[in-house]
């Protein structure tokens, strides 16, 4: 029998199914949420190793008895909150479920965790999204937030949820404000994704163009497995606090698909055409990290940096196989 119990809250998107199989590792028992849970929702899992391995239950978020119900049931030592709608540009096109799936079911989590009174430690997933455009400045626990998507929004509403309840309730919740991590399990529709995927097609002879939108902007991209390990080690300090997690290196889309074709030794600017319907109505431009105070007190610093995701992404495209 384990010694810890960890419930993840979305176990089967990029970030739950990495943590599930870190935690497993690690001797935890690992229970999950997933909103449609099915075979095809588990592929994540099958990818990694561990379907099976979790117990998972299929949990309407927007059901607050239902998540009081299932803590009361694992008793779990930590909750990961990793749910909610996570693409920025869908974002747009579906506010009010995107507001919705991540501030009220982070507000749902937090009131039964009060509630109970439950003696459990509570991390929550912000995103670098909600510091808007940083103009160059690394972004830091300090920075002011300035949301420019609906998405930003509802994570800025849920990071200061949890930092209220923790003043308020003297409940150990600290968010992670995580910038872009990659994985060969990020959904289809993110732009990395996108790019891998037509680029190793290409490379095999397919006569498309990859169509793009605005490809200057600027991002601070990771590996994903790594940010997991940080989302652990914040819940094992004393105390709980926020921390920015990122590599620190700032580059444009353009750099990441420069360094994708030029894998097999290709000119992007032959493959590739562009679409303005592809630009969404508020970008952030250049997002930029300073993860000073996660490498200092946690310990933790990002081994690969957008180069690196880049080749990592091909090789496991190219194998069919998740690392």
């Amino acid at each position: 029998m384990s010694s810890k119990k960890a419930l993840i809250i979305g176990i089967t998107g990029q970030d739950g199914s990495y943590l599930a199989d870190y935690l497993l590792k690690k001797d935890y028992q690992v229970f999950g949420t997933s909103r449609d849970l099915s075979n095809h929702s588990l592929i994540n899992h099958q990818r990694l190793g561990i379907k099976g391995k979790t117990e998972i239950t299929s949990l309407s978020l927007d059901d607050p008895k239902g998540i009081t119900g299932l803590i009361e049931k694992t008793g779990p030592d930590e909750i990961y909150n990793l749910a909610g709608q996570s693409s920025v540009s869908l974002s747009f096109q579906k506010p009010l479920q995107t507001f919705r799936s991540i501030a009220n079911t982070t507000l749902n989590i937090l009131e039964t965790i009060k509630t109970l009174q439950a003696p459990v430690r509570y991390y929550n997933a912000s995103s670098s999204e909600c510091f808007g455009n940083t103009n160059g400045i690394r972004a830091d626990e300090e920075t002011p937030f300035k949301p420019c998507s609906p998405y930003a929004t509802a994570k800025s509403a849920a990071h200061w949820l949890t930092d209220n309840y923790r003043k308020a309730y003297n409940i150990y919740a600290c968010s992670g404000i995580l910038f872009n991590h990659e994985s060969p399990l990020r959904p289809k529709n993110f732009v990395t994704r996108k790019i891998i995927n037509s680029v190793c097609r290409i490379a095999d002879g397919s006569k498309e163009k990859l169509v793009l939108g605005n490809i200057n902007i600027q991002r601070d991209w990771g590996w994903a497995p790594e940010y997991v390990e940080a989302m652990w080690k914040m819940l094992q300090q004393e105390y709980p606090e926020d921390y920015v997690i990122a590599t620190g290196q700032t580059f444009s889309l353009e750099d990441f698909l420069s360094r994708a074709f030029a894998h097999f030794d290709m000119d992007w600017k032959a493959h590739v055409e562009f679409d303005q319907g592809l630009y969404r109505p508020a970008d952030i431009e250049v997002s930029s990290a300073n993860p000073a105070k996660a490498n200092d007190e946690l310990a933790w610093k990002a081994r690969y940096a957008m180069p690196d995701v880049v080749t990592k992404l091909i090789e496991s495209e190219l194998n069919s196989v998740a690392v």
